[in-house]
């Protein structure tokens, strides 16, 4: 871990902002494949299933992403 003498605090603005972009690169995909899978399949609980697993797959994207832009340096 960085000590607090090595890194600077990010502004309320620029956590809101990126926070906003991991929220989107989270979401945007498990909606996505939960709507495409339904129209297609026209099955809800599998269209719910594969959007449930799109999810956790973009979540674990999402925080490596976190990681990198959150820190500033």
């Amino acid at each position: 871990m960085l000590s607090d003498a090595t890194k600077s605090k990010l502004s309320i603005f620029e956590i809101v902002l990126k926070g906003t972009i991991i929220a989107l690169i989270i979401t945007i995909p498990s909606i996505m494949a939960f709507l495409l899978s339904w129209f297609i399949l026209d099955d809800f609980m599998i269209a719910i299933i594969l959007g449930g697993i799109v999810h956790f797959i973009a979540m674990g994207f999402g925080l490596k992403i976190s990681k990198k832009i959150l820190l500033k340096k």
